[in-house]
């Protein structure tokens, strides 16, 4: 959520950023915000001058009884209980303009960083990074959904009979390789300085509000409406939500948490050949990495983020690219966002596999997280990134190291899952 004295300060660089993100309406959305703020901000004033007419009232009233001075402190009772209907009008009024301005600012999203590029489409993003070359492969080749079929590794049919489409039972060396996947993704985080978690895969809409899922996504989250809770679309979000309401100890930043958890989204509306197989799934599983840190370390933060996922692919040995997303492509809540993309030999397409976020304060003064640094309440900035999802991973892995003797595991692999080769 942005902050509103900044709002307040900044009218036109908030409108200029809230155009970058191509957000419609933005002078109209910001005016009718200030004009709430306005609004509040004369109410209470008016309200504050009540209150202390009334106690200034009510202390003469004594006095006045003492004096023998009855009529007058008859009269001033008489203007005490008039000052008391009209406070409690204010009050009232007061909470509503509150909710309103409330209501307003939180459908703003976050503004975007000097850097993000200018755009709308996917395909004004920029590249930024490049490594490995794209493999050949032999005549004959298959893409991964016809290559889970051959190696029986994967059965999206039972999944559809259990459940439904885009929710596929791994079986055999395909359990075992997204297990192997888990641990190595794990360890490597752990290893880079990062606290291992295992949060809850259900939250509640304070949690949903505080990281920007809700009120903006809601129908991406499947909803378990009878409690009034949420499957994750991440681990970012119960991660993160740790710190909901905490003011965090100078001493204990920066934060480094890193978890696994199935993920859930609805993704509604897909269908088509870009969709298929493991390209897009409703639950699937990722390693999540978040950090919280102070203002002027953040994106020092980011860069270090971007530079362990880069570090994960290339032991995977997978071509891949970076992408910097321009401002219309990017997410409500971020302020810059790298996207790492993998090259998928048999589809001839790049397949997006992890995406590294700056949120800045927007996240913070959701979640009111705070450090105190000489005396002053400051609110932190948070990140996140996937570290990795893997669906596309595993996708990209089976096209790009297919052979004719089977489907080689990359070697940092093979002490995760135990085996070389699937055959």
């Amino acid at each position: 959520m942005l902050q509103l004295n900044f709002i307040r300060e900044n009218r036109e660089i908030t409108i200029a950023g809230l155009e970058r993100k191509y957000f419609k309406g933005a002078t109209e959305a910001v005016d009718k915000l200030l004009g709430l703020d306005k609004q509040r901000r004369d109410t209470q004033s008016e309200l504050d001058a009540t209150l202390s007419q009334s106690n200034t009232l009510a202390k003469q009233i004594g006095q006045l009884m003492k004096e023998g001075k009855k009529d007058n402190a008859e009269a001033a009772k008489a203007q005490t209980a008039t000052l008391k209907v009209r406070s409690k009008a204010l009050e009232e009024s007061l909470k509503e303009v509150e909710e309103q301005l409330q209501a307003t600012l939180v459908l703003l999203p976050n503004l975007p960083h000097e850097s993000v590029p200018p755009g709308r489409t996917p395909e004004e993003n920029v590249e930024v990074y490049t490594w490995g070359e794209k493999p050949s492969l032999p005549e004959g080749s298959k893409p991964h959904w016809d290559l889970i079929e051959q190696y029986d590794i994967i059965d999206f049919k039972l999944g559809t009979k259990i459940t439904g489409a885009g929710f596929p039972v791994y079986k055999g060396k395909g359990a075992r390789l997204q297990r192997a996947m888990i641990q190595f993704f794990l360890d490597q985080a752990v290893e880079a300085g990062y606290l291992e978690i295992q949060p809850p895969i259900l939250i509640n809409a304070e949690s949903g509000f505080g990281t920007g899922q809700l009120p903006d996504k809601e129908g991406q989250m499947y909803h378990a409406t009878a409690d009034d809770l949420y499957l994750i679309p991440t681990a970012e979000v119960p991660i993160t939500n740790l710190y909901r309401d905490v003011i965090v100890a100078e001493n204990d930043l920066p934060i480094k948490n890193v978890g696994y958890t199935p993920c859930f989204r609805r993704e509604a509306g897909s269908w088509g050949a870009h969709v298929r197989g493991l390209n897009r799934l409703h639950q699937f599983d990722k390693v999540e990495i978040v950090q919280v840190r102070k203002a002027e370390e953040s994106y020092q933060a980011l860069d270090e983020m971007a530079e362990h996922v880069k570090g994960l692919l290339q032991k995977l040995e997978l071509p891949f690219r970076i992408i910097r997303l321009c401002g219309g492509d990017m997410g409500f809540t971020s302020a810059l966002t790298f996207d790492f993309e993998v090259w998928s030999a048999a589809q001839a397409r790049w397949l997006e596999c992890s995406s590294v976020s700056n949120f800045e304060t927007y996240q913070a003064n959701r979640l009111k997280l705070r450090y105190k640094t000489e005396g002053k309440t400051q609110l932190l900035h948070t990140l996140n990134g996937s570290a990795l999802a893997l669906p596309r991973i595993l996708a990209a892995l089976l096209e790009n190291n297919q052979t004719p003797e089977g489907i080689r595991i990359p070697k940092a692999l093979v002490p995760y899952c135990g085996f070389e080769v699937i055959q």
